[in-house]
């Protein structure tokens, strides 16, 4: 069995805004063994990279290797636009060592609500993958439920978008649920649940109407494409 162990920090300011909430990065993240085009960052992997698709957006000119030089390109971008990095997922064991969520088992998952409290100019989570199980939307749901919350349904059409309700203050579990039962000093927080960068979230988009609208007007059109023009409204 093996001890899979988030090997990054939550990456957030003071002043940060949004905040990207995937699961694990891959096993080699936690274990060393960096592929030569890895960064050694969050979602450093090159072949499930958002970074990939935030560099065809801002034209970035990223470099994509083990250098100290490609984390520090990432830490401004992410500094600049006031977007932080926290994964849900704290540890997990898996009998088979790949980054498939569904291999996932004995799951511990961050307070994330605790990080939403103790930086309060959080209004939005960018999640890297829907509520499929395992991923950091349905992780996030269950979450939730200690804090007696719930998501809403705003829109419907992918990238589903959801907001909750949070106390604007540092409190405990009991505080946050009386001040939501009371409707004092709350913050409304969107959640957005972005198409996942992986392989096999390609045969969702190949079923999207919108891909196959654009797909039919462009046969170049590709997956690549799609995610770019979704990601680029909220990075």
């Amino acid at each position: 069995m093996f001890k899979h162990t988030h090997p990054y920090p939550p990456f957030i300011k003071k002043d940060t805004t949004k905040l990207i909430v995937g699961t694990l990065p891959p096993p080699r993240f936690s274990t060393g063994q960096l592929l030569d085009k890895d960064v050694d960052f969050c979602y450093g992997s090159y072949y499930n990279s958002l970074w990939l698709y935030i560099d065809k957006i801002h034209n970035l000119g990223l470099r994509y290797d083990n250098s100290q030089e490609a984390i520090q390109q990432r830490k401004h971008f992410l500094i600049q636009n006031k977007i932080g990095v926290c994964d849900i997922v704290a540890s997990a064991e898996r009998e088979k060592i790949d980054a498939s969520d569904l291999g996932m088992t004995n799951i511990h998952l961050r307070d994330l609500i605790g990080y939403l409290l103790k930086y309060p100019n959080i209004d939005t989570l960018l999640f890297t993958g829907g509520n499929s199980k395992n991923g950091p939307e349905y992780f996030f749901r269950k979450h939730i439920k200690d804090y007696n919350i719930s998501l809403k349904l705003v829109s419907k059409i992918t990238p589903k978008i959801h907001q909750f309700m949070l106390p604007n203050a540092v409190n405990t579990v009991d505080n946050i649920k009386a001040d939501l039962f009371s409707n004092k000093k709350v913050r409304l927080i969107k959640t957005v649940s972005l198409t996942s960068g992986s392989g096999a979230a390609n045969i969702a988009i190949g079923s999207n109407p919108l891909y196959k609208q654009l797909k039919a007007k462009d046969p170049s059109f590709n997956t690549f494409d799609f995610r770019v023009m979704q990601y680029s409204e909220y990075f």
